[in-house]
């Protein structure tokens, strides 16, 4: 996962093993998750286990995990002869039930990168990277023959600072995690732009998010406490010494509306949330 830089919080950690409910359903989680609440609200206790299992289970089925792999133009084309060597991995989230992916577009590389995700019933599926918008780190995926349960889209303008959120992703070095945090702020207050091979890619804009997300968790979901999308993740902070801090980014959720239906046929709810009219904000 790519790196800004920030000011130095504190580190609250707690990690927690999820045993989800195990059925063949694609739209049935069997996956394990490690919980790590790294931030509590002021005046509030940290989240039950009860509470975490409920939460995964219904938005868990959304998730997925990707790995990105360069196309082989002199294969033929058949699904498994053109993936050629593998690029990136990351995670992601299915927006439609029709096989489509949202993910960070420096996830993804490129256009045309084939790519196999794993959904939430174990099953592994193939596609290819249909749109990217590097400058603003979001890409599509359309997968072949699967039919995934898709993300409930939210409002981002309805968070306030404090406010409960997690986000689902895999870390390179673990396995299935959520993460439990708070809302920070709507604006970083200026532009991010990646280094190294990644340099191409970047936001002008996120949200900040208290949550002490590691590489392998771009392209994640980032879920209010409804169960609703808000975000998808992008980036961790680190300070000037290059550490980690419990801090990160997310690309707003009407900002990921405007690229989906710019991009394809999209529903009612996300052709609102694109042109910024939204969903009604609980009282």
């Amino acid at each position: 996962m790519p790196a800004a830089r920030h000011k130095l919080l504190p580190l609250i950690g707690l990690a927690l093993l999820l045993a989800a409910c195990e059925t063949p359903n694609v739209d049935s989680e069997s996956r394990d998750f490690t919980v790590q609440q790294t931030s509590v609200p002021p005046g509030e206790a940290m989240a039950s286990t009860e509470q975490i299992t409920r939460l995964v289970r219904r938005s868990g089925p959304s998730y997925v995990t990707i790995v990105v792999s360069q196309s082989n133009p002199k294969a033929s084309q058949d699904k498994d002869s053109r993936r050629g060597t593998a690029v990136a991995s990351g995670s992601g989230f299915v927006v439609d039930g029709g096989g489509l992916i949202m993910t960070a577009a420096h996830v993804a590389k490129r256009q045309g990168n084939v790519v196999s995700v794993r959904a939430a019933n174990g099953r592994v599926y193939a596609g290819d990277v249909i749109a990217i918008r590097p400058d603003n780190d979001m890409a599509l995926i359309r997968l072949r023959g699967f039919a995934g349960k898709p993300v409930v889209p939210g409002d981002s303008q309805c968070l306030m600072r404090g406010n409960f959120v997690y986000s689902l992703g895999r870390p390179h070095d673990q396995g299935d995690t959520a993460r439990l945090g708070e809302f920070e702020a709507q604006s970083f207050g200026q532009g991010v732009r990646y280094s190294g091979s990644d340099s191409k890619f970047g936001y002008p804009d996120a949200m900040v998010l208290r949550l002490s997300t590691q590489k392998g968790e771009s392209g994640g979901p980032l879920f209010d406490a409804n169960g609703a999308l808000v975000g998808m993740v992008v980036s961790t902070l680190y300070d000037s010494a290059g550490q980690p801090l419990n801090l990160a980014h997310a690309v707003a959720s009407r900002t990921l509306a405007g690229f989906l239906c710019s991009t394809t046929d999209c529903s009612a709810e996300w052709r609102s949330l694109a042109g910024g009219f939204g969903t009604a904000c609980p009282s």
